[in-house]
């Protein structure tokens, strides 16, 4: 006989066989054995955690020979021909391949007519979310109120594209992601009864790599099975499934975290040679900074049994001397870098410059950092060596200077004396922001275009004049939406401009959801039209424009009269 597939072998046929999907047989079951039966069903969830699998153990419960329950014989012709895809009242439509509406009433007119073999005709359509939307449409009616000896079973991947009119004509079974611990068992149960030795590592990668899936689960087992003849170990599975060594994985964060380029890049050229794909590395650390995140936040996530225990116990000593900054940022550029590496014509050059970014990353300071360091650099410092003129001691005698004050310890330097109180008038020696301001504050948009236009800053005042829709303004604040040609640093532009050359701070921002005022060049054209229609009615402007056909008005000036007329 022909070799059958693990995934098909192995294929559930009672209740009892499914994985991880107990809150649906359970539902199912008790559905089954009480004769609560729904006309229509609707399995969602992941491929290959058994939707179809579940739909055709339903087949069987309600037209097994001896009777509707959930424990149909297995025996009987019927639950054989179900078994074996041949049973005559059972219709399977692929709705990736027949969308239309043509196909869906075709397959609503057979509904008309009564089994042929069975108790029920049941009709499953895979893939429901892929019928067109007329074909929907078509399916309503009859779905709502179907013949009482039929029953419909829908299975979907993409649950969110079927219609709410769909769903609210079925009973909705959500299926979940089997977990690898599940998995792992699942999987060790079929390779004993395949005669495959398998190591408990092998086995968990497998059981990682499936994803929740238990059909592309025990693909892969076949695949570990055949690759290596029956026995298969971690490292054999790792190799075939083109992932990085987990421990190595371990050793290039440590190296990106302490800024080591040269050994960062060096593992990951060990891992490519090694059969690694860059995009694999690049995913693998990419789950270990989750996870470390995870053991930061929930010390507890540790123990997770699944994990060996050399990983926990150098995830929870890496995890505590990792900030929450960095492994967020390493999150955050792992994950943009992640589409690099896919997008780049050379994956392994991609991913290089992914880990030198996060070694120059690594050194960088937090936010946190960052703002005590600025906040250290605006403190006011007295320098001894000051080029500026002392100013003119008062007649009054000065009081007698304070005791020295320690020094002040600079790092990277000698130490600097501590800054010392100043004894000269506050005005004398205080220090403006910014330079004189000699304009005005604007009280109006107008005059802050034109007090662009003044200062000689020509790109900010056409971009005012052109591209700006003022939304609101008062002194200090201006509101507006921006044209699609304006340009996003405009507003940084302006607020600069005006801190700058007014007295007050200004704030400029951005509203999207108002159209705002018409530009002030539309303003503008508008009142030139205006006027241009206004002199078309001057009976003379009549008379020349009617006198050359073709002739238009380009401009229309106002003529002031000359003295003494």
């Amino acid at each position: 006989m022909a070799y059958l597939a693990l995934a098909r072998r192995y294929r559930p046929r009672r209740f009892a066989d499914v994985v991880g999907q107990a809150h649906v047989v359970r539902a199912l079951s008790n559905a089954l054995d009480q004769g609560r039966l729904h006309h229509a069903y609707l399995f969602a969830g992941t491929r290959g955690v058994g939707k179809t699998s579940i739909a055709r153990i339903v087949t069987q419960c309600l037209n097994c020979e001896r009777g509707v329950s959930s424990t149909p014989c297995g025996e009987c012709g019927t639950c054989h021909a179900i078994e074996a895809g041949r049973f005559v009242d059972f219709i399977e439509l692929d709705a990736a391949s027949r969308t239309g509406v043509e196909d869906m009433r075709d397959l609503l007119e057979s509904t008309a007519y009564t089994p042929a073999a069975g108790r029920y005709k049941v009709y499953l359509v895979d893939e429901v979310h892929m019928l067109s939307k007329n074909a929907f449409n078509a399916l309503l009616k009859t779905l709502e109120e179907p013949p009482e000896h039929v029953k419909f079973i829908f299975a979907t991947t993409e649950i969110r594209k079927v219609p709410v009119t769909v769903l609210s004509r079925c009973q909705r079974f959500d299926l979940r992601r089997v977990d690898a611990e599940g998995l792992t068992a699942h999987f060790a149960s079929i390779a004993e009864k395949e005669g495959a030795k398998l190591t408990q590592g092998a086995l968990q990668l497998i059981a990682r790599a499936a994803d929740g899936s238990v059909r592309d689960g025990l693909s892969l087992l076949d695949q570990a099975i055949a690759h290596t003849g029956g026995e298969a170990d971690e490292d054999q599975v790792r190799r075939m499934l083109g992932l990085a060594d987990r421990s190595v994985t371990f050793d290039l964060m440590e190296a990106l975290m302490k800024g080591d380029a040269p050994g960062a890049l060096e593992l990951l050229a060990g891992q490519y040679e090694a059969g690694a794909d860059p995009i694999a590395v690049l995913e693998d650390l990419l789950e270990l900074s989750h996870w470390l995140t995870r053991v930061k936040v929930t010390p507890k996530a540790a123990d997770d049994p699944m994990t060996p225990e050399a990983e926990r116990v150098r995830g929870r000593d890496m995890a505590q001397r990792l900030s929450m900054a960095a492994l967020a940022r390493a999150w955050q550029m792992l994950l943009k870098g992640l589409g690099e590496v896919r997008a780049a014509p050379r994956p392994l050059q991609a991913a290089e410059m992914i880990l030198v970014r996060l070694v120059y990353a690594s050194g960088l300071p937090t936010p946190e950092e960052a703002l005590k360091s600025l906040k250290k650099e605006d403190a006011p410092v007295s320098s001894p060596t000051s080029s500026a003129p002392e100013p003119p001691a008062p007649e009054p005698p000065a009081p007698e200077p304070p005791a020295p004050e320690p020094m002040a310890a600079v790092a990277g330097g000698a130490p600097e004396p501590a800054p010392q109180p100043l004894q000269a008038e506050p005005q004398a020696l205080q220090i403006a922001p910014k330079a004189l301001q000699t304009e005005p504050d604007p009280a109006s948009f107008d005059e802050v275009v034109a007090l662009t236009e003044k200062k000689g800053e020509m790109i900010l005042h056409a971009n005012l004049i052109n591209n700006v829709h003022l939304v609101n303004f008062e002194p200090g604040r201006i509101e507006f939406r921006l044209a699609e040609d304006g340009g996003g640093n405009m507003p940084f532009q302006l607020r600069e401009f005006l801190n700058n050359n007014t007295a007050r701070k200004w704030m400029v921002t951005v509203n999207t959801n108002e159209p705002g005022d018409l530009s002030l060049r539309q303003k503008e054209d508008e009142a030139t039209a205006e006027t241009k229609a206004h002199a078309a009615e001057s009976p003379l402007v009549k008379e020349i424009l009617e006198t050359f056909p073709g002739a238009v008005i380009e401009d229309v000036r106002e003529i002031e009269p000359e003295e003494g007329s």
